[in-house]
């Protein structure tokens, strides 16, 4: 099913991705496709090469299995090839179905549950280049700059595992142990939240894994328009993106937004 599924979804949030880039989908030099949902050979890259019905010359990105962090990873690699490929536009697609996760509950194995709980189906497609042409390509944002950084010491904070009942979550809660506190409703929390557009997108969809960002950035533009702010960032010049996930590995996005 994922394998059929992630590339129908995909194809759907690339034409409406093409449909407001206003080009040719000749004009798309390369393709990267990220998932966690399921693996195959060849990859649902081809597969969505035959149903979009790009160019076979197309040069194709497969990232499986990233998890959480990896909508920052396609706009940094993304980036990279936009600035060192002439005239290059690059279609990045994030499909994510959460089925491959889906089993009955377990006493011995609840982290499961937190990820049924908070994960969501969810596509995003978004197009990248440089040098946009003149009132013909409308960019939303510009990406400034990315890095990418793994947590000293955090190996086995968030992870996920290919089993006979499919993918399986699993968190680590042994950060307090060594203060001799196992109640978490113990003690206070004080957390940064995000935008409200971060807030108000996951409540909506639930986490998309990889998409998630880009969905939250297609709704903060769209939301700057509603409210006549003069900038896609919520009237803002400058913003970050942050991707979170397995590894602990941690995505930076450096963006500007565009007058409106």
């Amino acid at each position: 099913m994922m394998i059929r599924e992630v590339p129908r979804v995909g194809k759907e949030a690339a034409t409406k991705a093409i449909k407001e880039w206003g080009q040719p989908m000749s004009k798309i030099t390369h393709l990267i496709f990220c998932t966690t949902s399921g693996v195959a050979l060849p990859g649902v890259d081809y597969e969505l090469i035959v149903l979009l019905g790009l160019d076979p010359c197309v040069k194709r990105y497969m990232m499986y299995h990233q998890g959480c962090f990896a909508g920052g990873t396609v706009l940094r690699l993304a980036k990279d090839l936009a600035e060192n490929n002439k005239d290059a536009r690059v279609l990045i697609v994030c499909s994510e179905n959460t089925a491959v996760t889906f089993r009955g509950p377990s006493e011995t194995d609840m982290d499961s549950l937190v990820g049924q709980a908070l994960f969501a189906d969810g596509a995003a497609a978004i197009i990248i280049g440089s040098d946009p042409i003149p009132e013909v390509e409308n960019p939303i944002f510009e990406i400034v700059s990315t890095d990418q950084k793994l947590v000293s010491g955090s190996h086995g904070a968030i992870g996920g595992l290919l089993r006979e009942v499919g993918l399986t979550f699993y968190l680590n809660n042994k950060a307090f142990d060594p203060l001799g506190i196992s109640d978490y409703n113990s003690i206070f929390w004080i957390a940064h939240p995000g935008g409200r557009a971060i807030l108000d997108q996951v409540e909506q969809k639930g986490n998309m894994s990889s998409a998630c960002v880009l969905f939250i950035m297609d709704l903060m533009r769209k939301r700057s328009l509603e409210d006549k702010l003069k900038t896609t960032g919520e009237g803002f010049d400058w913003g970050v993106l942050f991707g979170f996930g397995p590894g602990l590995t941690i995505e930076t996005v450096v963006l500007r937004s565009v007058t409106i």
